[in-house]
């Protein structure tokens, strides 16, 4: 039997090819406490840290850091994690997590080239902030930038819809008793007419106001100028509802009749005011606005902030729910839901050896990048603040 002849390919040395294997890290996190008004949130939850510490990373967190969100000191110390009343030792962590950005405060007491994850509240932020962050070769991650491999933004997304669902319990609630005496329940109850409710804006809050408003019973109908964004609207929802664009005449009408609006819309820059002063004087005597665009503005011209402590006021014989930060009221359920979107990418950073090793294997997380060693690789935040930046794909690949 004849030997089967050799390609000329067979005979040429190969090359040999290794697994080149990824050097785990471990990390060492720090949560201090949040210190901005009204913020009772905290970035892991008990569970989240017990997972990380099961990994072999260390967390340290300040002492209190999780009593606005109803998680005690015992609950993180039995889930492996450090406790310390030494806020300069929590900021002293090469990691850092915070809902809320670092305070200038804070930032003077953190190391060089301690890697930074917070949300970034870009309105709220002022030159100084990035200046300071990059005079300390600080490596920063907005939350909020941070994209899904569907291209979804998931932190934006997430407190998106406990906002939007939010926004109605809110108005069911002020619906009940207040100075006007409404004493109205909110939904359909039979031989009842159900409640009617505007929502102003197609997005996630809007999608999830919708949502539950329709689960109650009530009648709704959804404003917005995106043909394409009521449609996906309608088709998310397992029942229809009541859509159309933001014209004056229609919008009016609709208001004069409801029980409810919410403010749901976005802008660029400044949410669009789209219901004048006019509207809300025409609106029924003891209904209720719940403005969840007041952080960018409010799309109602009558808005005006209000607190946790002290959220409605009364104007046009509307009551007038204006709080910025809905997501904060609900500080266990939004606590959770950051921690489920953070903790796997953290364990992704050690996995993959580290934060420069990460941001180079998964572009969603590089899109949270806006500091990079005290470069700016943010090109809008640039713009904003007539800062230099660079492309960041210039400098990790």
């Amino acid at each position: 039997m004849g030997l089967t002849p050799f390609t000329k390919q067979q005979l040429l040395p190969q090359e040999e090819k290794l697994e080149i294997a990824r050097h785990k890290s471990e990390l060492f996190i720090g949560i201090p406490k949040e210190t901005s008004y009204q913020e009772r949130r905290i970035c892991l939850t008990p569970d989240a840290v017990n997972s990380l510490t099961s990994h072999g990373h260390r967390v340290m967190i300040e002492s209190g850091a999780g009593l606005g969100a109803s998680y005690t000191d015992k609950e993180y110390s039995d889930a492996g994690a450090e406790i310390t009343s030494d806020t300069t030792k929590v900021l002293s962590c090469p990691m850092l997590l915070k809902v809320e950005p670092l305070t200038m405060n804070e930032i003077k007491l953190v190391n060089p080239q301690t890697i930074v994850i917070s949300a970034i509240q870009l309105k709220t932020r002022k030159k100084e902030y990035f200046e300071a962050l990059s005079k300390k070769k600080i490596t920063a991650l907005a939350f909020e930038y941070i994209k899904d491999e569907d291209g979804t933004y998931p932190a934006v997304k997430s407190l998106s819809e406990i906002a939007g669902t939010a926004s109605i319990l809110l108005a069911a609630e002020l619906m009940i008793g207040n100075q006007f005496g409404k004493g109205l329940l909110f939904g359909n109850i039979t031989g009842v007419p159900p409640t009617d409710v505007v929502i102003l804006g197609a997005g996630t809050v809007g999608e999830f106001a919708a949502r539950t408003a329709v689960g109650l019973g009530a009648n709704v109908k959804v404003f917005d100028n995106s043909i394409t964004k009521l449609r996906r609207l309608q088709s998310s929802l397992s029942q229809r509802v009541s859509t159309s664009t933001i014209q004056p005449k229609t919008l009016l009408k609709a208001l004069r009749r409801c029980d409810v609006a919410i403010g749901a819309m976005r802008g660029k820059d400044r949410c669009p005011v789209v219901v004048t002063e006019t509207m809300v004087e025409h609106m029924k005597k003891g209904a209720v606005i719940v403005d969840v665009s007041i952080d960018t503005g409010g799309c109602f011209e009558t808005s005006e902030i209000t607190t946790h402590e002290k959220p409605t006021f009364i104007k046009h014989n509307v009551v007038h729910y204006c709080v910025p930060n809905i997501p904060s009221r609900y500080s266990t359920t939004a606590s959770l839901s950051i921690s489920n979107i953070l903790t796997p990418y953290l364990l992704q950073i050690a996995e993959d050896g580290g934060i420069e090793s990460a941001i180079r294997l998964d572009n969603g997380l590089k899109n949270g990048v806006y500091l990079y060693h005290g470069i700016l690789t943010n090109k809008a935040i640039g713009d904003w603040f007539g800062l230099p930046d660079s492309d960041i794909n210039l400098i990790v690949f």
